[in-house]
């Protein structure tokens, strides 16, 4: 499976398709969220995290850089960069501790933490289309093509129902 690319009409949507993405990822590895301001990084990192188990908010990290979730036995960290100044900054936040492969990185504007930050197992670039959004999904190696591969089979299913 190659890359992918997925519709999300409405916030709803984005919520469900989250939702998939968690399903498929099993709450372990590392996702690159691109897109404009608006876009629907967060609404689709909301999604996700919900998708893991999550009751509650969800808020946008963007002061804070970094989110973290306990969600029983998984754990996740929803990463917003947009207002990192220098890839250097993330070393001082022990950015490395978080990606040791145990849990599920979410990063918002990863291009700013360029050098720093471990490689992708899926970017999802998220952009306008219509009335909603266009997902599209690339693989980085065998997991990332294994989740889209399980993402594709879904919404397969859910077309046929």
């Amino acid at each position: 499976m190659s890359e992918l690319i997925l519709a999300a009409a409405d916030e709803t949507a984005m919520l469900e398709l989250g939702a998939a993405i968690a399903e498929a990822t099993g709450g372990r590895g590392v996702i690159y969220l691109l897109g404009d301001l608006g876009a629907g990084k967060t609404t689709l990192s909301r999604g996700i995290i919900r998708g893991l188990g999550h009751i509650g908010a969800v808020k946008s990290p963007t002061f804070t850089l970094v989110e973290p979730y306990e969600l029983g036995d998984l754990r996740a960290f929803h990463f917003d960069l947009y207002r990192l100044a220098d890839p250097e900054e993330l070393e001082f936040l022990g950015v490395r501790d978080y990606f040791d492969g145990d849990a599920l990185c979410l990063v918002e504007w990863p291009q700013r933490g360029a050098g720093v930050l471990p490689k992708a197992d899926l970017t999802i670039t998220i952009s306008p289309h219509g009335g909603g959004r266009s997902l599209h999904l690339a693989p980085h190696g065998p997991r990332g093509e294994a989740w889209c591969a399980a993402l594709a089979a879904a919404v397969q299913k859910r077309q046929h129902q």
